[in-house]
């Protein structure tokens, strides 16, 4: 037998980082996304990215290197500006809470019985969106103004009845937050709930299913994600809400943009009002976080 020098396999080359990230760079999806990623990065990171240096500057300067200090933020607990967080979330989940309550029915309704009439009610409950949201919110003040608004007018004119006046309370500006982000919620919902296969529902009650088990069993769990959908967007938007507090709670119940608007405007006091936002930001984005965790949105959009 002949002894055969066993030949080393040959070696392969593995790609760098470099040349991997390099790659990447080229490729087609990268290079059509340029524009909007530049575009993203100095109107939005950029602006935050000021914001958050501002927030450790000394109170009342406009110079970013002026210093580092903390003190922005212990103003913020000091200075009882957590009421206003406390207001502001607090407000926000009772708006999710009735728009579900609410928006639940009426997107059931839209997806499964409305039939015909469900264009002319989607109709209906989009064309407020084309107006201002300051003009509604106005009508309504109109509407519950003491004396001469039209529900204590019109009461004290038919029944002699007088009503005062419903404006400058919680509850007023939580009626307000809830008629101006009721479709944020209705409209993701409704597309949870066109996703529930008819087929499905009909073989729970074939099997004996009552209606809230079909409800809970079939119906919600497949309608989860723009439930979800929905409520996050909701509550994002209640968070920053102003006008409704400024317009039907005469600035009596204090909420997080109008400090962030009274520091960035009157006070001149743009570290302390950076601070604010920043940790209104934080705050919003971990619950965001925590919701998205839960969402499929590959399931939602239909790709698996």
């Amino acid at each position: 037998m002949v002894d055969r020098a066993e030949t080393p396999a040959p070696l392969i080359r593995q790609p760098g980082v470099g040349s991997l990230l390099l790659g990447w760079l080229r490729s087609p999806g990268v290079l059509n996304a340029t524009p909007v990623l530049i575009f993203f990065l100095i109107g939005f990171v950029g602006p935050l990215v000021i914001v958050l240096a501002f927030s450790f500057t000394p109170e009342r300067t406009f110079d970013l290197g002026a210093g580092f200090t903390t003190e922005n933020y212990e103003h913020i607990f000091t200075e009882s500006y957590y009421i206003s967080f406390i207001w502001s979330f607090a407000l926000a989940g009772l708006t999710v809470a009735c728009n579900l309550l609410i928006g639940y029915p009426i997107a059931y309704g839209l997806s499964k019985l409305f039939g015909r009439w469900a264009a002319p009610v989607m109709l209906v409950l989009v064309i407020p969106l084309f107006v201002s949201e300051n003009v509604r919110l106005f009508g309504w003040y109109l509407f519950l103004i003491k004396g001469g608004g039209i529900l204590a007018g019109g009461l004290k004119t038919a029944f002699g009845i007088d009503t005062g006046t419903l404006l400058y309370e919680p509850g007023t500006i939580l009626m307000g937050m809830i008629y101006v982000y009721l479709p944020f919620t209705l409209f993701p919902i409704v597309l949870g709930l066109s996703m529930v296969p008819r087929d499905q529902v009909e073989a729970s009650r074939d099997l004996g299913a009552s209606r809230f088990q079909i409800f809970r069993e079939v119906e919600l769990p497949i309608a989860m994600p723009g439930i979800l959908i929905g409520a996050l967007l909701t509550f994002v938007l209640a968070v920053g809400a102003i006008s409704e507090a400024k317009l039907l709670g005469g600035q009596n119940t204090p909420v997080i943009a109008q400090d962030i608007q009274h520091e960035f405007t009157y006070a001149q006091n743009w570290p302390l009002g950076s601070a604010i936002s920043v940790l209104a930001i934080v705050v919003t984005g971990i619950l965001v976080v925590l919701v998205m965790r839960r969402l499929d949105l590959d399931r939602l959009l239909g790709r698996r």
